[in-house]
């Protein structure tokens, strides 16, 4: 599939979807949102595809946020169904992938780019990065889940005070927070990233999703997690994965 805004390399089982809109600092504007959206779901598809690694073009920027000039003069219906349709399609589809999801984080990843890298299931960032949610400097919130996520990533009280001052943390601040993983030069950046994939490589990929799936469970009001994991467990024993991994072991 041809996108203008992204791009997708697949190799050894690694799947690296860049955002490469370089004269907007990628922000996100609908059109990339959808080519995200219609990224994710081949990878799901994609039997070749493993694990994703996601990231931005250049060495500014990961996502600078969102393309405020597609939605300053959006009405009130307009911008509920602007988060919406976001969360739905992007933010929570990523967060809840059945395939592990790394952002390599390459610089500002602020408001909604913030908000896609807290959708990964966990972070990389390079030195240079810096991260947060400047929604309320603009009159408004952040709407792509950056509520829920950064407090569940970092405490209520960081959460509050980082989206309160719409500040930003620079990668060694993320690091001490646990926001992010790792911190390396932002030329090891995709080799760290790389590396990380190919240890999860070596690993049940459809344990891997199981595990997921178990884990996010945790974070939804409505699931009882444990119970979550009993089953995923239970279920794990049905697989060949099991049967295989368990069999090499003995």
């Amino acid at each position: 599939m041809n996108y203008n805004n992204i791009y997708v390399n697949t190799e050894n089982g690694i799947s690296t979807l860049v955002i490469d809109r370089p004269k907007k600092l990628n922000a996100l504007n609908r059109e990339t949102l959808e080519e995200i959206h219609q990224a994710f779901k081949s990878f799901k598809e994609d039997k070749n595809t493993k694990v994703i690694l996601l990231t931005g073009s250049g060495e500014k920027a990961f996502v600078a946020g969102a393309d405020i000039s597609e939605f300053a003069d959006y009405s009130v219906e307009q911008g509920a169904d602007l988060a919406a349709s976001g969360q739905e399609k992007v933010f929570d589809y990523i967060a809840n992938f059945p395939k592990p999801v790394i952002a390599a984080v390459n610089g500002f990843a602020l408001g909604g780019g913030l908000e896609l890298a807290m959708s990964a299931h966990f972070r990389v960032a390079s030195t240079n990065a810096k991260l947060g949610l400047p929604e309320t400097s603009l009159g408004v919130i952040p709407g792509y889940g950056g509520t829920q996520r950064l407090p569940q990533l970092i405490g209520k009280g960081r959460a509050m005070e980082l989206i309160m001052t719409a500040g930003m943390i620079n990668a060694d601040k993320a690091l001490e927070y646990g926001l992010v993983n790792h911190v390396v030069p932002l030329e090891e950046l995709m080799d760290l990233a790389q590396k990380i994939a190919g240890k999860i490589l070596n690993n049940s990929m459809v344990a891997i999703a199981k595990a997921i799936d178990a884990i996010n469970a945790n974070y939804d009001h409505t699931i009882n997690g444990f119970e979550r994991e009993i089953k995923k467990f239970g279920d794990s024993f049905g697989t060949e994965d099991f049967k295989e991994g368990t069999s090499a072991s003995l």
